[in-house]
Formats: C-alpha cells, sequence, structure tokens
C-alpha cells in the first residue's frame, strides 16, 4: 500500500494487489474495497487496484516509486 496525491485530501492510500491465478476469476477490487471498509477505519481504506505485475528491482524489491507514479496516472491524479 502507498499513498497518491488527492486534490481534497492531499494524500490517499492506494493498495495494488496482484491475485494468484486461481483467485482472480473469483476476487474483484470491489470485493476488496467492501472487506476494508467492514475491517479498517475509514480514513484507511484504500482504493484498490489489480495488477498483473509490481515494478520489481533487480533484488526483487517493489519500486515504490514507480508504482506510485502508475497508480496516480490510473487514479487521474
Amino acid at each position: 500500500m502507498i499513498g497518491v496525491p488527492d486534490a481534497a485530501k492531499g494524500e490517499t492510500p492506494v493498495a495494488a494487489v496482484v491475485l494468484k491465478p486461481e483467485l482472480a476469476a473469483t476476487l474483484s477490487a470491489a470485493a476488496l474495497e467492501d472487506w476494508c471498509r467492514r475491517n479498517m477505519a475509514t480514513c484507511k481504506v484504500p482504493r484498490v487496484h489489480l495488477r498483473e505485475t509490481l515494478p520489481m528491482t533487480a533484488t526483487g524489491k517493489v519500486r515504490k516509486e514507480e508504482l506510485a507514479k502508475l497508480l496516480a496516472h490510473v487514479d487521474g491524479a
């Protein structure tokens, strides 16, 4: 989960989720967001984006800056 710029709040949480192949057909971003709304504080509920891959470094870590740019572009920020 990372923060992306938001005009109203300054920053908002966004979760980039890569589903296992066996879950991809049965789980949606809306279902994950609903679960978050039921189990998390309102201010912590992220917008969920399902992705096939995440940008990774050569050592296998997520490139958070690159991911934030991708997600901000998707959200229209």
